[in-house]
């Protein structure tokens, strides 16, 4: 890595403390202080994927984790802007983020381009739709962890500090839904468009390895969640649980596959 890498790398680091130092805040508010803190998690690892993109789509770990944090935080703000209880997530949802930044720094390498015989337009929509999917998935699991929270410290009779700052149990539970939705969406245009793309390199339609397992495995659990939800009011905890599974199976098939195959291995 070139000292100007280093120093980007550093600088999407550093950019994600300040909103990850957000539940410190004596009085949280969405005011112009969040904004500012949320938008400088947003420039940092957006600017330095940009870098490790320039020229050609990378499939190193890094580079992918960081793809990740800068599509998470960009979906944040329009969650944040547009949803009044939003910007309540960044308690959970930005610390998770600084520490993803962190794991991406450890794991920088050598950058990987991407190579495969399907068209250049089918893999840029297959990759774009997956990071957005990945994205969209966060927020939802974060959103579900906050009910899971709130719900446990209602149970208990022990709010703290951090279940105050977070989405009440129906507005969490809203959210999550809303999310989940989308993610459903979203990741069903990309098993199609990763089929799409694995029959113009291989002539199959589908490929039994782990990132196709594990991602249609994910579609499936968030399809009958979201199932249950409508028919037998499946909610609260146990909706909960079943969105984080949701969100670990995509996450191995995503980044942890990758993470396997070239830092373990």
């Amino acid at each position: 890595m070139t000292a100007s890498s280093a120093a980007l790398n550093a600088f999407a680091l550093l950019s994600l403390l300040p909103a990850a130092l957000l539940p410190v805040r004596r009085q949280p508010a969405r005011d112009a202080a969040f904004w500012a803190v949320a938008l400088l998690a947003l420039i940092g690892p957006a600017a330095w994927s940009a870098a490790l993109l320039a020229g050609s789509w990378q499939t190193g770990v890094g580079a992918t984790l960081w793809v990740s944090i800068g599509a998470s935080a960009a979906l944040f703000l329009g969650v944040a802007a547009v949803a009044a209880a939003g910007w309540r997530l960044a308690p959970l949802l930005m610390p998770y983020l600084a520490v993803l930044g962190m794991f991406a720094s450890a794991a920088a390498g050598e950058a990987r381009p991407m190579a495969g015989g399907a068209p250049d337009l089918w893999i840029d929509l297959h990759i774009i739709v997956s990071v957005l999917t990945y994205g969209l998935l966060t927020l939802a699991a974060v959103a579900s962890l906050g009910v899971f929270l709130q719900e446990r410290a209602l149970k208990l009779k022990r709010p703290n500090r951090l279940t105050r700052m977070l989405p009440s149990v129906v507005e969490g539970e809203t959210l999550a839904g809303r999310l989940l939705i989308a993610s459903e969406a979203v990741l069903g245009i990309g098993v199609v468009s990763g089929m799409a793309t694995q029959y113009f390199e291989s002539g199959a339609l589908l490929r039994a390895d782990h990132k196709s397992l594990l991602s249609l495995i994910a579609f499936v659990l968030i399809g009958a969640l979201l199932v249950g939800h409508r028919v037998c009011g499946v909610r609260g905890r146990i909706a909960a649980r079943v969105v984080l599974v949701a969100y670990l199976l995509l996450t191995l098939a995503y980044p942890g596959v990758k993470f396997v195959q070239q830092v373990l291995l």
